[in-house]
């Protein structure tokens, strides 16, 4: 992997590399990516095409750096590039978040701390939905155990320098198991069907990506989410917050999202629905920014 291809892509003025990186080195037991000397490295599954390796840092002014081996065309350049753009969230304009976010009592703690943060995302539908279903009703650490474990069962990997880099399983991977292959994971037989029936509902075309997009409003694709099995409505607004970038997505029964109300406040009780749903009014069409810049302070 000698050859490679490399690209710039510019950033907004309310950017900044190390927070970004930083967040992701943060992360913990991820298995999608590494976090090393500066660079965030990973695979990168082209639909149609060969996967390709990028490594991803800072150019100052000039934005990132992306560098790409295994690239064979300049439309496989134009995806990496559409991928990166759209992980960092490069194309949501945050002047009228912190416009907001500068007299919120909150937020504006946050923004002082984690200046040019992005709502770091998942791209890959399936890889989105697959972790808010992993995720469900367990510790943090327990869940990035349990997605590596699924990860390196199921999915497909590269090699560059002598690492191994993974690639999240397919939904036709997962969409023709049984409920037994994955319980050996000490995955929970509930979420093994819940994984199963969504890869399924992929593959057959009636829960797409596009279809979320499409639906008219937040609340539509919520609906067509919650919808199906094993997505309740914490699990529809996690995905549509880090996979469909809606504004207003908001986990409101999010553990992370109370405790770090409570930390900031100084509280011994988490704060009731209502009492969030109170302190949220100055959020408005900014919630998926607000909970991912709280749960900052946590994780």
């Amino acid at each position: 992997m000698e050859q490679y291809d490399e690209i710039q892509i510019p950033v907004p003025a309310e950017f900044s590399f190390h927070q970004n990186m930083k967040y992701l080195m943060d992360a913990g037991n991820e298995c999608m990516y590494e976090v090393e000397d500066g660079h965030i490295r990973r695979a990168l599954s082209i639909p149609g095409e060969a996967p390709v390796f990028i490594d991803i840092s800072d150019a100052g002014t000039d934005g990132l750096l992306v560098k790409i081996w295994g690239a064979a065309d300049d439309t496989t350049i134009q995806k990496v590039q559409h991928y990166v753009t759209d992980w960092f969230d490069l194309e949501t304009d945050l002047r009228p978040f912190y416009a907001m976010a500068q007299e919120d009592r909150y937020l504006q703690k946050a923004i002082e701390q984690f200046y040019g943060l992005r709502n770091m995302g998942i791209p890959d539908f399936f890889e989105a939905v697959s972790w808010g279903i992993i995720g469900q009703q367990i510790n943090l650490a327990f869940a990035f155990t349990l997605k590596r474990r699924f990860v390196e069962t199921f999915g497909s990997s590269i090699e560059w320098q002598g690492k191994r880099y993974w690639l999240f399983p397919t939904p036709e991977t997962i969409a023709a198991l049984s409920v037994e292959e994955l319980v050996p994971l000490q995955m929970t037989q509930r979420k093994s069907e819940y994984l199963i029936g969504v890869a399924r509902l992929i593959v057959e075309g009636s829960l797409t990506k596009e279809a979320l997009q499409a639906a008219g409003s937040f609340k539509d694709a919520e609906k067509l989410l919650t919808a199906v099995r094993g997505i309740g409505p914490w699990t529809a607004n996690y995905v549509l917050m880090r996979c469909l970038r809606s504004p207003n997505a908001f986990p409101l029964a999010d553990v992370g999202l109370l405790n770090a109300i409570k930390y900031l406040d100084n509280l011994d009780e988490k704060p009731s629905r209502e009492e969030l749903l109170r302190l949220a009014v100055p959020w408005a069409d900014w919630e998926s920014y607000a909970t991912f810049y709280l749960w900052r302070f946590l994780y």
